[in-house]
């Protein structure tokens, strides 16, 4: 089975087109954690750690993913890359699929890699190691076909997958991706033609690919446009919950079957205990549950709305 077809069972099983981003901040964790540790690199890190399991526990039932976002682990050094690295291990023993946000772009030996790091293996002598070993990465293509070749390549001989890049969900996004080439298109339409193109060796069971998309929701009329040049392509919807993004506008990302899309919540999963709809309800040392019942709720929407688009 290939990644994309192993996450889509996942999504299936869970009845869930949810991911949840682990970007964990110091002000994040509850006093109940942060309090257990020294403010050291170490001590937040194991606190990362702690924080991130009980997360892990309370939704790994009802979640078929998480996506660590790298560059809050590296922040910490090497103690934060251990946090990562310890993360990944636990959802994965839990049986969820972890989408590394790692942004990785480089060519040549480069890219390779960052790919045997995180995809494929690190050769030692005649040995070959298994390093983060997760099942998808995110990759930024904008150094063209040499820079994502290497990715594809470990997707195909380990069976992995990748995100790439097409249009995020920041404010100043349009600045690049927005721009418009000589042929008429913006970059945003030609590189999601490439993707298509660079995923066709990687087709799955489902119709998908796992060379798949970032694409954000929160500029959902180029979600739809996106969606019709490349139906082949699975994806990774950052921007719902706290950046903006809403139900019904993840809803243009999927197919008519429910499938096509993983909507990522980070803020309002991880600090649901904060958060207007659930801390009357639950104590600061409740924030697991709060973390489950904003899941159950985030996943019935996005359901409904898709539905309704149907």
């Amino acid at each position: 089975m290939n990644a994309i077809d192993n996450l889509i069972e996942k999504i299936k099983q869970t009845d869930n087109p949810t991911v949840m981003g682990l970007d964990p901040r110091y002000d994040m964790i509850p006093k109940c954690i942060r309090n257990k540790y020294e403010k050291t690199l170490e001590g937040v890190s194991k606190a990362i750690v702690e924080y991130n399991k009980a997360l892990i526990d309370s939704t790994y039932d009802i979640i078929p993913a998480i996506k660590p976002q790298i560059a809050f682990y590296e922040m910490f050094g090497t103690y934060g890359i251990e946090a990562f690295k310890e993360t990944c291990k636990y959802a994965k023993e839990k049986k969820m699929c972890i989408i590394a946000d790692v942004k990785r772009g480089d060519i040549g030996s480069t890219a390779l890699g960052y790919s045997s790091a995180y995809l494929g293996r690190t050769l030692i002598g005649e040995k070959e190691e298994k390093v983060f070993d997760v099942e998808f990465i995110t990759v930024n293509p904008y150094i063209g076909t040499d820079c994502v070749k290497p990715f594809i390549e470990d997707c195909k001989k380990y069976n992995k997958g990748i995100f790439i890049i097409v249009k995020t969900s920041n404010q100043s996004s349009g600045e690049l991706q927005d721009l418009t080439l000589e042929n008429g298109k913006q970059v945003y339409m030609q590189v999601a033609e490439l993707v298509t193109k660079w995923g066709e060796d990687l087709i799955g069971n489902y119709g998908y690919s796992s060379v798949a998309a970032v694409v954000g929701a929160t500029y959902p009329e180029q979600l739809k446009q996106i969606r019709k040049i490349a139906p082949n392509t699975y994806f990774l919807i950052p921007g719902y919950g706290a950046q903006g993004g809403k139900a019904e506008d993840v809803a243009f990302g999927f197919d008519k079957n429910g499938l096509g899309g993983i909507v990522n919540a980070s803020r309002s999963l991880m600090c649901a205990y904060k958060s207007d709809l659930w801390k009357d309800k639950f104590r600061e040392e409740e924030y697991a549950k709060a973390t489950r019942q904003e899941a159950i709720r985030m996943r019935d929407e996005i359901n409904k709305a898709i539905k309704l688009k149907k």
